[in-house]
């Protein structure tokens, strides 16, 4: 059996399972909520199945944890990347639609990790033993833009950048509807659905979340829009933009069509949701770097048939200060 591991608390936690996330960060929040509930974690020798408990200075936390996949048991996957930059310390791809981040209950040896590892041998070991090299994620049918780290330095760098959101995370989308006013901000917190466990909504006692929208070409049906997201919370365009009533196109979750079915000429079989660019500090040269990932084919099928325009390019980029004379 595993031997328990003990984590003293020293100051006030609100949340048993924000704290065990903090305190051990190779577990995700996620998965210490599934241990809570199963009974692995115990608070003064008590098990405690509320990852919403309470914790105070002088509390002692322990926890089984079952035995970790190492890395050995990640096996290789033999799939092309879309490889849109590469040095010794990152690797950024063009992720597509319907691939797996990083692997998961269903998801054992088919995911962009699998890839990643047959194509950078020297990942393992990278960060987390299940996500090694992976610094941030995208929804399986999300497309586009997705950074890994080669190093450790790499990858403490790049997921301070993450955790401070000073990076530049841009995303384009096709949204329902056209939106009034045209450009805005979505200023609103996030939170798990209080009854459905897929999917998150705006709450007030959410996390703080920001997400700004600029419409770049509006059509008979849907929106091309360009967002600036300052956070990065699980769903946040999708469910920022359903809470103006102009979901994401093709959606499943949160993306309801605002004309009759029968009226629309084509509807997406995924969520309509790009990860075009992406601006970061290099974590060696410490100079900013922007990567593009270009609009997959069955964006450009969908925008077509939605918004029956040529698109146009992503917008410039704000100047660069440390390019100033």
């Amino acid at each position: 059996m595993p031997t328990p591991l003990a984590f003293p608390v020293t100051a006030p936690a609100p949340r048993l399972d924000r704290f065990l996330a903090a305190a051990h960060p190779d577990v995700s929040r996620s998965r210490w909520k599934t241990l809570i509930a199963t009974g692995a974690v115990s608070v003064n020798g008590a098990v405690n199945r509320r990852p919403d408990a309470a914790l105070a200075p002088g509390d002692a936390v322990t926890a089984v944890l079952p035995d970790p996949v190492l890395p050995s048991d990640l096996p290789p996957l033999d799939l092309p990347l879309a490889v849109l930059y590469e040095d010794a310390d990152l690797i950024a791809v063009d992720k597509p639609p319907g691939l797996v981040v990083h692997p998961s209950a269903g998801h054992a040896a088919d995911t962009l990790v699998n890839a990643l590892l047959h194509h950078c041998a020297d990942l393992r070991g990278i960060g987390n033993l299940l996500r090694p090299g992976i610094v941030h994620r995208l929804d399986k049918d999300t497309s586009g833009v997705l950074v890994a780290a080669k190093t450790d330095t790499a990858f403490r760098s790049l997921s301070e950048q993450f955790a401070a959101h000073t990076l530049r995370k841009e995303y384009r989308a096709l949204a329902w509807g056209v939106l009034s006013p045209p450009d805005g901000t979505v200023d609103a917190p996030l939170g798990r659905h209080p009854t459905d466990r897929l999917r998150f909504a705006v709450r007030p006692d959410g996390r703080p979340a920001r997400t700004h929208y600029r419409t770049a070409l509006a059509g008979p049906y849907a929106t091309l829009l360009d967002l600036l997201i300052e956070t990065g919370r699980t769903h946040q365009i999708r469910v920022h933009l359903a809470s103006l009533h102009h979901g994401v196109c093709g959606d499943p979750l949160y993306g309801r069509p605002r004309a009759p079915l029968d009226s629309i000429p084509l509807l997406p079989a995924r969520q309509m949701l790009h990860a075009a660019r992406l601006t970061l500090l290099h974590p060696t040269t410490r100079r900013p770097l922007t990567i593009e990932a270009p609009l997959p084919p069955d964006f450009l099928q969908a925008a077509a048939a939605l918004v029956g325009a040529p698109l146009p390019p992503l917008p410039p980029l704000p100047p660069n200060p440390l390019d100033a004379p």
